[in-house]
């Protein structure tokens, strides 16, 4: 049936014509955007997952930024604790060539003393944006002021290590949270500390020893502060003063001040490292060792007892990490016996820090590598998803021109049909 009023033929090619320039329109579009999928109403599942791992890659890329500030840092303080090594090395050098008896030791003291302060140059300048991983001396706060995180002991707890951003971590729920990578300083330092004037380290946090017979042993045990509630539980404090006192012959102080992070058994480690340097410096026959955990045990190896004592304070500021390297004086006999026992040790808190400096550098350049392989798969998994197969859109645009210029003229004839009802009329 023909009629003049419906169309049939024209609506049917109208729509047909409506759905090429629809089709058309989306395939101009990613050619534009090089997109398939760039809006959430062409399909919001796949745009969301794409935006959620966008929001990923932007997060991997600060992650980026983040590891190698910290792979630069780490790499300041392990070439300064290498340079650091062989300067001991030198001193060590020296050391040994002051046992001779037929030698200028203040000649070679004057060479010490020149090492010496390299060390310390460079200990100063081994910092990289600010942060210097050979120094960990905070110190000067109060008990209160540490466990409260307040005033003078704000940001001391925690301040023997650095936390690099490592990674983020999306579980099966969708919550994220942030990876760290922990690098402990490692004090290379040779300034001095100095002694706090707080009293509430309780008494018992040394114990032991006391009178000690010619030719005999007796032990005293770095034990903590475990009692006083201020304290927070930690035994450990920076700035606690643990000092050795009275070791008959010897007049310089026995003394170790803890560093943020120390335990019971680096202090007793310390001081008897200490007390078996001033012992041998004055030529007095008194040693010191310790089993590591926390006891000194001190023989007697004179003609006479001595009675020893113990002095606690709290509030000290910690000294370097290789204070004991001032006291080196290699001008005497004694002193260069002395110096010859404690550069060993030295060494080999350089070397260990170094190794340790470059475990941690090689651990973050292996994480860095993998979250720039992570960040390429990411983006691959996001274009597999979102964006346009430009061949196929390129072949899918040409059948649509000519879907549409068919399209056109498929109208064209369907407008016609009603001029066609005027031949019946004539």
């Amino acid at each position: 049936m023909s009629s003049i009023l419906t169309n049939n033929t024209a609506m049917v090619a109208l729509q047909t014509l409506k759905t090429i320039n629809a089709n058309m329109s989306q395939t101009q579009n990613e050619i534009s955007t090089g997109k398939s999928v760039s809006t959430a109403r062409q399909n919001s599942a796949i745009w969301s997952i794409s935006k959620t791992m966008e929001s990923d890659v932007k997060g991997f890329k600060g992650i980026a930024d983040s590891l190698a500030l910290g792979s630069s840092t780490i790499a300041v303080a392990r070439s300064a604790s290498e340079q650091i090594t062989d300067l001991l090395t030198e001193i060590k050098g020296k050391v040994v060539a002051a046992q001779e008896e037929n030698v200028d030791r203040e000649k070679i003291q004057t060479d010490v003393t020149a090492l010496r302060s390299q060390i310390s140059s460079i200990v100063g300048a081994a910092q990289f944006n600010g942060l210097n991983l050979l120094s960990n001396r905070e110190g000067g706060a109060t008990v209160a002021q540490i466990v409260g995180n307040t005033g003078a002991g704000a940001g001391i707890k925690g301040s023997g290590s650095v936390s690099i951003l490592s990674s983020l971590d999306r579980n099966s729920s969708g919550s994220v949270s942030a990876s760290n990578i922990a690098v402990s300083k490692a004090d290379l330092g040779t300034q001095a500390g100095s002694v706090g004037a707080g009293t509430d380290l309780a008494a018992t946090a040394m114990t032991g020893a006391g009178a000690i017979a010619a030719a005999a042993t007796a032990t005293m045990t770095v034990v903590g502060d475990t009692t006083t509630l201020a304290r927070g539980g930690n035994r450990v404090l920076a700035g606690d003063s643990y000092a050795i006192g009275g070791l008959t012959g010897i007049t310089n102080p026995v003394r170790y001040i803890a560093r943020d992070g120390d335990t019971v058994s680096d202090i007793s480690a310390a001081l008897v490292d200490r007390l078996n340097f001033e012992a041998a410096s004055a030529g007095v026959a008194i040693t010191a060792s310790t089993d590591g955990t926390g006891a000194v045990s001190i023989t007697n190896n004179t003609t006479a007892s001595i009675t020893t004592t113990s002095t606690l304070a709290t509030g000290g500021t910690a000294g370097g990490g290789m204070e004991i390297l001032s006291s080196l004086d290699v001008s005497s006999e004694e002193g260069a016996s002395a110096a010859l026992s404690a550069i060993e040790g030295l060494t080999q808190t350089a070397i260990r820090a170094a190794a340790d400096f470059g475990s941690a550098q090689g651990r973050i350049d292996i994480q860095s590598e993998y979250v720039n392989s992570l960040m390429s798969s990411l983006k691959s998994g996001i274009g597999s998803l979102v964006d346009a197969d430009m061949e196929e859109t390129s072949a899918r645009l040409q059948a649509l021109q000519v879907q549409q210029q068919l399209g056109i003229q498929a109208l064209s004839i369907a407008n016609q049909a009603p001029q066609n009802i005027l031949a019946l009329f004539r």
